[in-house]
């Protein structure tokens, strides 16, 4: 059995699992604070001179989410000077989502805070000086929507892999595949690449030294099964059409998958596997959407976009209260400002809580991760994927082999997999 961890001819290797936007991040980060903090100190001496109560309480309330960007800031700050401390097993990557965990703790408690007293207020309606309020309901808008612009760069709230589906297909450089595979029959070589240029991708069948893919088949057929993670499979048949042979059926996007053909004789049937790894979008390989998240930005722009929303809500109810008289606007849009900046918390708090406890980052990393290692007849007994940091996962992976391989020959399989920054492998059998 091998247990290899790093490559041999290295003698140590990096725990720095910060993400690629970090430092970028972290200045977004103490700016926002800045102004947030001018923000609020305007107003609390302001409100203090002119003898307003109602902007003191705003200038208040704007500290809050003070806190919360000063949690973001100093967990950027801290994780960066510390990142090659060796006191931490696995770098300091995770330290964001720690703070953004905290965040969203805030986060749900400032919702349950609004929720409580709209509802008091919707019970017992209370007189409301709705031009002054408007004016610090927007004052506060203001100053929220040029925070979240500034955090917005970083706050990553969504994949942002593009669906292949709806692509231009047009454009064969947003589909950069490898070189078309090279199959070695007993007649002649034969190449199959996937053609989508002004048309539906489809696999096509040419003569590897030039002529038609025909001559080189002769009387047999050939057909393709694609496999791709979860064992899902699509069958494709060829049509002759003159120099080459082309798929009946669509590829379905991604183009990542194993091809299985087979040329089908009188007396036998030829198998070759290939493999096809699609690379235009690095966004959208197995877990790189989820791993480079940056949950303490999220955070912090959640807070600014929250606020910034219950401002909205607050300046469309006074409105209507001042119109119609409806002083039952104001509570009623600070209960739905409430249960939307709830269901932010939640997703924030699951997303981050998932994280540090390790959990798997998804079906489709351990998907490919098993396709890559049983693609020549091995076995991944044990696989255990977590994420490090922004970008960075990690991998503890267990193979069973009878074959003379050791741990470098499966680091190669996983080269296209950029996410993968850990990994520890255990080679039974194979090579001693």
């Amino acid at each position: 059995m091998q247990n290899i961890n790093a490559p041999a001819q290295q003698e140590a290797h990096s725990h720095y699992f910060l993400g690629e936007t970090h430092a970028r991040n972290e200045r977004r980060a103490w700016a926002a604070i800045t102004l947030t903090l001018t923000m609020m100190t305007a107003e609390i001496a302001g409100g203090a001179w002119f003898g307003s109560l109602a902007v003191v309480a705003d200038g208040f309330h704007m500290a809050t989410h003070g806190v919360a960007l000063l949690i973001a800031a100093l967990a950027y700050t801290y994780a960066r000077q510390h990142a090659n401390d060796s006191r931490f097993a696995f770098g300091t990557g995770k330290l964001g989502d720690l703070a953004g965990y905290t965040s969203a703790i805030i986060l749900a408690m400032i919702a349950l805070i609004i929720g409580y007293e709209a509802g008091l207020r919707l019970l017992s309606p209370v007189p409301i000086q709705f031009d002054e309020a408007i004016m610090i309901a927007a004052g506060g808008f203001a100053v929220n929507v040029i925070t979240a612009w500034l955090l917005s760069g970083g706050a990553d709230l969504h994949n942002h892999g593009h669906p292949h589906g709806s692509m231009d297909h047009a454009s064969h450089e947003d589909h950069a595949h490898e070189e078309p595979r090279r199959i070695a029959t007993p007649r002649g070589a034969l190449l199959l690449d996937v053609f989508e240029e002004g048309k539906p991708p489809r696999f096509r069948l040419r003569a590897g030294a030039g002529g038609k893919a025909s001559a080189v088949l002769g009387r047999r057929t050939i057909s393709i099964v694609t496999e791709r993670p979860g064992g899902l499979r699509q069958t494709f048949h060829f049509a002759d059409c003159g120099d080459f042979l082309e798929s009946r059926e669509e590829i379905a996007e991604p183009h990542d998958f194993k091809a299985i053909v087979q040329i089908k004789g009188l007396l036998h049937t030829e198998i070759y596997e290939l493999d096809f790894h699609e690379h235009g979008h690095h966004e959208v390989l197995p877990g790189k959407g989820a791993a480079g998240r940056d949950h303490n930005m999220r955070a912090a722009f959640l807070h600014v976009a929250a606020d910034a929303g219950v401002s909205l809500l607050a300046i469309l109810g006074l409105l209507l209260g001042r119109a119609f008289g409806w002083i039952w606007m104001d509570p009623v849009m600070g209960i739905a400002g409430a249960l939307v900046i709830g269901n932010w918390a939640y997703r924030l708090i699951r997303d981050t809580g998932g994280i540090l406890l390790d959990m798997s980052p998804g079906e489709d990393i351990t998907g490919e991760l098993r396709r890559l290692i049983e693609s020549d007849g091995d076995r991944l007994v044990d696989c255990h994927v977590w994420r490090l940091g922004p970008g960075h996962l990690g991998a503890i992976l267990s193979v069973l082999t009878s074959k003379p391989r050791n741990a470098e020959h499966y680091r190669a399989r996983l080269k296209h997999l950029p996410v993968l920054s850990h990994v520890t492998i255990e080679v039974h059998g194979g090579a001693r």
